[in-house]
């Protein structure tokens, strides 16, 4: 048992694996099981409160990362998880957006944010370890990725605002059109049995609940085209990506009920995220091509994220100090 334990998988002991999943399920479990065992509305302050804490959990395990795998190791983490965590402030937008065009009541959000994010871990595994396999054959592959990230940036730069039309989103099209779907809630449902007009039988049918937890999911594949490649510009250790990613996206939730009444507060951030990308994806062609393959300083990587994430964050809350709260449409109670 210690041998396997011990034994290495995709470069990293099976034993840091096996320790991040038990944090994970743990934290998971107590959320579910212990703090929301019932569904109910979750305050701003609570909010911020839970997010403080996953957040420090996080960090303490970036600590636990720097300890027991080196500086490099450590620095690659907190790196990825502040990019990732930054990148989810545009996903709490789109959230939002979904679960207001589905009316789903605050109290039901936190359970449906729940199930996203476990499907989010399963999702962002396949295509961090896809992206794994890529690069261990071809390490050209992570030229496109940087050559990806820099294009990004740019268009980040020029992009207007343009709010996602969650009608028009193919999968709800589909879902639609090939599923018995209810025009109503049923409480903290995905799926219920209804009675068919035709038959007068007893069937089963998606609940608006389901069809938002479906567009949320596609929504972060879509975010996830951005944040996977930057976490690989800096790091290829698969367990470095893949825990920085997670952790950042498992507070989600409870952030999410705090950032989503100020994300208009936001606005100017994306254009520290655009320096971020183009900054991250031309340092893999400077290490390679400008220093000959030498390693670019990680505590460069990370003081520079560092401080352009902090900055976007703070002269966006400065310059919109002023604004007053969009009227966005609220969600039916």
């Amino acid at each position: 048992m210690i041998e396997f334990m011990t034994a290495d998988w995709l470069g990293t002991p099976i034993w840091f694996w096996a320790a991040f999943l038990a944090i994970v399920v743990i934290l998971t479990a107590f959320d579910l099981g212990v703090l929301h065992k019932e569904d109910r509305e979750m305050g701003i302050g609570e909010s911020l409160k839970l997010s403080a804490f996953y957040i420090s959990v996080a960090l303490a395990f970036g600590a636990w990362v720097w300890m027991e795998r080196g500086e490099t190791a450590g620095m690659a983490y907190y790196t990825g998880f502040f990019i990732e965590k930054a990148l989810s402030i545009d996903n709490v937008f789109v959230i939002s957006l979904i679960f207001t065009y589905f009316a789903i009541p605050t109290k039901y959000q936190y359970r449906a944010l729940l199930w996203g994010i476990m499907a989010v871990i399963v999702l962002r595994g396949l295509m961090i370890a896809g992206g794994a396999a890529l690069l261990a054959e071809a390490y050209w592959m992570l030229y496109l990725f940087a050559a990806f990230l820099v294009v990004t940036g740019i268009k980040m730069f020029f992009a207007g605002d343009q709010p996602m039309d969650v009608g028009k989103n193919p999968a709800v099209r589909w879902i639609s059109r090939h599923m018995r779907v209810t025009p109503d809630l049923h409480n903290q449902h995905f799926f219920v049995k209804v009675k068919d007009d035709k038959t007068g039988q007893m069937v089963r049918a998606a609940t608006p609940l389901f069809l938002a937890l479906v567009v949320i999911n596609l929504a972060d594949l879509v975010f996830a085209v951005d944040s996977v490649p930057a976490i690989f510009a800096i790091t290829t250790d698969t367990f470095i990506v893949y825990t920085s990613n997670i952790f950042a996206i498992l507070g989600l939730r409870a952030l999410y009920f705090a950032l989503a009444a100020m994300v208009h507060r936001f606005h100017y951030l994306k254009y520290a995220l655009a320096a971020v990308l183009i900054f991250i994806g031309s340092k893999i062609f400077v290490t390679d091509f400008v220093l000959d393959g030498e390693k670019f300083p990680a505590w460069i990587s990370l003081g520079v994220t560092a401080a352009l994430i902090a900055s976007g964050v703070f002269y966006s809350l400065w310059k919109t100090r002023f604004e007053p709260e969009p009227e966005w449409p609220v969600a039916a109670e």
